[in-house]
């Protein structure tokens, strides 16, 4: 799975950075502005989606991306602090974010849904509850991922 369904009124222009990409960002400590992604070439942000970022190929990843924003923006990219322990790699606490978020829209989230979610799908709800989030797509989801009875 690349895209998850409640991305597709924009994964074929790739208009928007994608949750796949946003995970990778946050796992090699690169924060990419949105001007930036548009700044890249179809071609560019389909490699940011394809190309690995994980174990080793981290830090390629993250050269890959530095290198690709100072070539095509002429600026420097700005990195994050990189997490030890992500809450999305954590299935046995339902982040306070998520739960509220949930609750908000009439859900009840349980640990044991939480503890079946894969890492991408966890990182997907914390990014699409945080208050700074449009908050759009959580609902679709948590419909998308089996989460709505």
């Amino acid at each position: 799975m690349t895209f998850f369904q409640f991305e597709q009124d924009f994964v074929e222009s790739l208009r928007c950075i994608p949750m796949l990409v946003r995970y990778k960002l946050d796992s090699c400590g690169i924060k990419l502005k949105l001007h930036q992604w548009g700044a890249f070439s179809q071609a560019d942000r389909q490699t940011l989606v394809s190309h690995p970022c994980d174990g080793h190929s981290i830090e390629v990843y993250r050269d890959l991306l530095i290198a690709m924003i100072y070539d095509r923006t002429g600026e420097t990219a700005s990195e994050l602090a990189i997490d030890p322990s992500p809450p999305w790699l954590d299935p046995t606490t339902i982040p306070t974010s998520v739960q509220t978020k949930a609750e908000s829209v009439g859900v009840a989230l349980r640990l044991q849904q939480w503890a079946t979610l894969k890492p991408i799908q966890r990182f997907a709800l914390i990014k699409l509850s945080r208050s700074t989030h449009e908050n759009n797509n959580f609902l679709p989801a948590l419909q998308e991922f089996g989460l709505v009875d």
